[in-house]
């Protein structure tokens, strides 16, 4: 509550600028039509999809973040990370295990290192949600919008967007010919890149689009200083001692190499029926996917591992590769021991629109297919007693939705759906530690200390309905529901595990789960004048409970540490969004607050690699959104953009298991009652969420002017403010992400004749940047005591600073 002021004042600050607003709504100038691009310059409309139908950004009353096809070209915005780079409020990192990936919006977010959870913030591709966090492996090129929509979405995008939604939509067939070759080059990576698109009729009544993307980096953003480690394995069935050397893994990661390819036919056999059809296929491989798991900080400032090696906030790491001995029939590791990451998916999705004059109905129809392995080091840093993960997991899909939308020219309308989704996940995993063997297994088993086999099948059904009413034309209001029942059959077991390990051997768990829920939603906007539009509204989300499947099931647990119940939000939230001065400025401000109840968390505890999926009591999170956009009829080709966030995330009421080495005085109480299967608890009631900073800002600019009849310059540069935040969701002292600014620009000299050439610069302050944390295995100590020393904390760092340069040719 001792922040309560600083929301007051920064409501006060958006009422201000509200007001001001409102004055110059007075003036005969502010009162025209906003009708795009109606004198030389003025600004470009934006068309978004976020209530499941075609309209402008500025009338919906949702706040969202988009991009239009030229800034994505601008910024280079080709994955999921970089859409992060460039949205406040929006953080995103990439980790090889668990579910892949850590996203967090307005301070809620799903920790990385649980495969069962999936993510607060829903993906969405071409309006198919894709619940496996490895879509941030995915390339994502020649696209016609991205669209950051924040606040609980529950209503049209169905399933686990509490937090959110980041909706990409790729490129269709146009109606006439186009193609466009580009190649670059990235400096830091070494990364030549080559993009290729054609789009053509093939008859009068059908299009195709094809598009195609490759790249290999002959560098990579981080350097491994790991040097040879030699170590001796000792044999539990009194076989000969090994005296093995671990090899340093290449020296600069990720190397990747990446393969992406779409092909899209779009049907319209008459006037009223259009059907698209895309399939694309990825595949990523790395040499190390943890080339971004960085030990930034120690509790002495020394790595605990390395005594030597001081923790710093660089992209340096430690990591050695597998020895050839254990190797060779270790599951899931090349024979040579090098470390790996390899992803392969295909989707394909068929989307059907049947416009019957009064009533458009629609079929999304998908199939996901994702298979990702790797070989990790994951003691993440370099000792004599080495841990190696190697990993698979399997992700499946199926899902069809289908909607009835009316379009009728009286008051009411309404939309009517159901969603049907089929899924599996399955996880194997197998971890080599202790340096000890057994000869007498079998040989793929010989050197495993544990392994673990799991799977979850899943099935949803979820009708939903809405119905809008203009109660006057200046007014109007909606209201919907959707209702989700869903079911998860999970296995979860420990097939192979070495005598004197702790976990569970044979001990098998089965859990069968169904979750239902009701997540209703009421808005209402008013527009006064054109150009205008004040909304508000009362919305809720849900993401559903499950179990997490590379967890491990020691002797300590309990079967409820793997299973988690369901994520739930509620609250309010409104704003203002207005284009003024006859389409030359955009000014926005949003106010929420949400409550999230069972927020979903996953607990690491680091001295005995046992994980913990449980929900936290309750979080809130409550902010202002200021957003502006400039673009003046007097400088044709200038645009200037600015955006100011406060946002305050706090868990509520939150008993949580103490991090590794958590001293009393630091918070831990072992005294309280546990129910995390004795381990220490903390009281994180007013504390911080994960990845929640206070302010946020960007500030960015672009100009586009003439050299000469046949020659254009377009300039861009684009800022980043965040203040700290911690990026653990458990508050470790030492887990902090320092305030920063990051700066994106770029330069794009474009020909009549076709061709572009563009310098593109990202995070050119080369800020290193922190998205999630979590202990070091094997790190820290006394926890509960008053001598106790924190673990090590790692975590998934960002890309470091990037030049690349690039020429297109459009035909």
């Amino acid at each position: 509550m001792k922040d309560l002021p600083n929301f007051h004042r920064a409501c006060l600050l958006a009422g201000l600028m509200a007001s001001a607003s409102a004055i110059g709504l007075a003036s005969p100038a502010m009162a025209q039509d906003a009708a795009p691009q109606a004198a030389a310059g003025g600004l470009e409309e934006i068309v978004v999809t976020a209530r499941k139908r075609s309209e402008s950004l500025q009338d919906i009353p949702v706040a969202v973040t988009a991009y239009s096809p030229a800034q994505i070209a601008r910024q280079d915005i080709s994955n999921i990370e970089r859409i992060a780079a460039t949205t406040p409020n929006l953080t995103v990192g990439r980790a090889t295990t668990g579910s892949g990936a850590q996203i967090s919006l307005r301070g809620i977010g799903t920790p990385a290192s649980a495969l069962g959870i999936e993510s607060s913030t829903a993906i969405i591709v071409d309006g198919i949600y894709y619940a496996s966090g490895r879509i941030l492996n995915e390339g994502f090129f020649d696209l016609s919008r991205i669209e950051v929509l924040k606040g609980p979405q529950a209503l049209f995008f169905g399933k686990n967007a509490t937090a959110g939604v980041i909706s990409i939509t790729t490129a269709d067939p146009g109606s006439s010919f186009e193609g466009s070759t580009r190649v670059g080059y990235e400096f830091r990576a070494k990364r030549p890149y080559i993009e290729q698109m054609i789009s053509t009729p093939l008859t009068d009544t059908l299009g195709l689009r094809v598009a195609l993307r490759a790249s290999k980096m002959f560098g990579g953003y981080s350097r491994n200083y790991a040097t040879a480690q030699p170590f001796t394995v000792t044999d539990q069935a009194g076989g000969p001692v090994q005296n093995l050397v671990a090899p340093p893994g290449d020296r600069r990661g990720p190397k990747e190499k990446e393969l992406v390819g779409r092909l899209t036919l779009k049907w319209e056999p008459t006037d009223t029926i259009t059907n698209t059809f895309k399939v694309s296929a990825n595949e990523t491989t790395t040499n190390d996917g943890a080339w971004n798991n960085i030990v930034f900080s120690c509790a002495t400032g020394f790595s605990t591992l390395q005594p030597g090696v001081p923790c710093k906030r660089d992209w340096k790491y430690y990591h050695n590769q597998m020895p050839t001995e254990i190797a060779a029939n270790f599951p899931f590791a090349r024979a040579d021991g090098e470390l790996y990451t390899k992803y392969r998916s295909w989707q394909a999705t068929n989307n059907l629109e049947w416009n019957l004059g009064d009533v458009t109905l629609t079929s999304a129809t998908n199939y996901q297919n994702q298979n990702n392995r790797w070989l990790t080091d994951s003691d993440y840093q370099q000792r004599a007693v080495q841990i190696y993960v190697g990993s698979r997991e399997k992700w499946w899909a199926f899902s069809e939705e289908l909607r009835a939308q009316t379009n009728y020219d009286g008051p009411v309308n309404m939309m009517l759906g159901v969603l049907y989704q089929k899924t599996k996940l399955q996880s194997d995993q197998y971890v080599y530690s202790g340096n000890t063997r057994v000869s007498t297994q079998r040989p793929e088993w010989e050197y495993v200390a544990f392994g673990k086999d799991s799977y979850t099948k899943g099935e949803t059904i979820s009708p939903f309905a809405q119905v809008t009413w203009k109660v006057v034309p200046e007014v109007e209001l909606s209201s919907g529901i959707r209702y989700t029942h869903e079911t998860k059959d999970s296995f979860f077991v420990h097939p192979v595990n070495r005598p004197g390990q702790i976990n569970r051997l044979n001990d098998p768990i089965y859990k069968n789960q169904t979750f239902t829920n009701w997540s209703p939603e009421i808005t209402a906007s008013y527009k006064p004048v054109p150009g205008v539009n004040i909304y508000g509204g009362f919305k809720t989300g849900y993401k559903s409970g499950g179990f997490s499947n590379q967890s491990s099931y020691t002797n300590a647990s309990i079967p409820a540490d793997l299973d988690f119940e369901p994520e739930k939000a509620k609250g309010f939230e409104g704003g203002v969004k207005t284009t003024l001065f006859n389409n030359q400025l955009r000014f926005d401000v949003a106010l929420y607050t949400y409550e999230y109840t069972n927020l979903q968390v996953d607990f690491f505890e680091a001295q005995t690699f046992r994980y913990i999926t449980t929900n936290a009591g309750s979080a809130r999170t409550k902010g202002i959104e200021i957003s502006t956009e400039w673009a003046p009829h007097a400088l044709p080709g200038l645009t200037m953009r600015g955006a100011l966030n406060y946002n305050k995330a706090r868990y509520v009421d939150f008993i949580a298991p103490c991090v590794t080495g958590q001293t009393r005085l630091q918070g831990c109480n072992p005294t309280a009652s546990s129910p995390y299967g004795g381990l220490f608890v903390q009281d994180l009631s007013g504390k911080p969420t994960a990845n929640a900073p206070r302010w946020t800002a960007a500030l960015g600019t672009s100009y586009e002017a003439d050299l000469s009849p046949d020659m254009s310059l377009t300039l861009s540069a684009d800022a980043r403010y965040s203040s700290s935040y911690n990026a653990s969701p458990f508050n470790n002292p030492i887990a902090t992400q320092p305030k920063y600014v990051n700066l994106d620009a770029s330069l794009t000299l474009s020909s009549k004749a076709g061709w572009d050439l563009a310098v593109i610069g990202k995070n050119l302050t080369n800020q290193f940047v922190i998205s999630g944390a979590l202990d070091a295995p094997g790190t820290g100590r006394g926890t509960g005591t008053d001598g106790g020393v924190l673990g090590d904390q790692r975590g998934y760092a960002n890309i470091p600073r990037t030049v690349q340069v690039q020429v297109t040719y459009h035909y």
